[in-house]
């Protein structure tokens, strides 16, 4: 190879957990002929994220064995993708020198919030010797543009629901409590915490039963704002929506959802929109 030949991209171990985002992720990767190898975390990953695709099986306590295999593998970058329940760190028992190594970092940061942990997941990786990348760098094209996605915009009543979820979110997000909420009527009806997005808008779905009868309420009103924290961890856990979060806002009786434009992910582009159209909900990418 003489050195005026094109250099290709760098081989990008994607490190497999919950949801929608390794998949697309994945789907980005083959558009682009990025080489790719995903490290599947059990319990965490679905599999059939992994079909088809090159691929191992690893335990969280399985560090070392992950770092031999991106390494044999010649991968040079990773990124963590998808969302993956905190587990409890004391309960762990790491099966090698390099799992033990990472557990004590984790210990010490763990009363830090989530973006604390993430950061010390990465920088172990890059001391290790690869480049962690955020998603928007792997799949720039997930990300969302300002303003709406499909058909319905907001009205009046929701931009005033939206700029109080843009105050609310970036309250609990200063916190490193959550990323998301839900206003409706200018009131503030829920706040993510530890259990995500989807079961926050369970807890709605219920509260969109109405009045000491049970009389459900049908009119679509409200919001559900998502949007990054404060100081948040760029390479890892952007905020996210996809088909089911428009499923989620549906069931809340929402009239839409309202995402940081170029700072949240859109997952399932077509279906998002296509679902949001068909069930009178906007989605709404806004500046911050």
């Amino acid at each position: 190879m003489s050195p005026d030949d094109p250099v290709g991209p760098a081989k990008l171990a994607i490190i497999a957990c919950m949801g929608e985002m390794p998949r697309d992720i994945i789907r980005a990767c083959r558009a682009s002929g990025r080489p790719f190898y995903v490290a599947a975390i059990r319990g965490a990953c679905e599999p059939a994220t992994v079909e088809g695709v090159p691929h191992d099986w690893f335990d969280l306590v399985e560090v070392g064995r992950l770092l031999n295999a991106m390494r044999r593998q010649g991968c040079e970058e990773v990124t963590l993708a998808g969302p993956m329940a905190r587990p409890e760190f004391r309960s762990l028992v790491p099966r090698d020198l390099k799992g033990a190594a990472l557990l004590r970092r984790l210990l010490g940061a763990r009363g830090q919030g989530d973006d604390a942990l993430l950061r010390t997941v990465l920088d172990y990786f890059q001391e290790q010797g690869f480049r962690p990348v955020g998603t928007d760098a792997v799949a720039g094209g997930l990300l969302a543009a300002e303003g709406a996605l499909g058909r319905h915009r907001p009205d009046a009543a929701a931009e005033r629901d939206i700029a109080l979820g843009i105050r609310a979110v970036g309250a609990i997000g200063a916190l490193d409590i959550g990323q998301a909420a839900v206003v409706r009527g200018g009131r503030v009806l829920a706040l993510e915490a530890a259990e995500g997005t989807d079961a926050m808008l369970e807890r709605c779905a219920v509260l969109a039963v109405d009045g000491p009868a049970g009389d459900r309420n049908d009119r679509l009103e409200g919001v559900l704002v998502k949007m990054p924290k404060p100081g948040q961890e760029a390479r890892a856990d952007l905020p996210a929506i996809g088909p089911r979060t428009v499923a989620g806002a549906a069931r809340a009786r929402l009239a839409g959802i309202a995402i940081a434009a170029g700072a949240t992910l859109v997952f399932d582009r077509d279906r998002t929109r296509a679902d949001a159209d068909a069930g009178g909900l906007f989605v709404h990418g806004f500046r911050l």
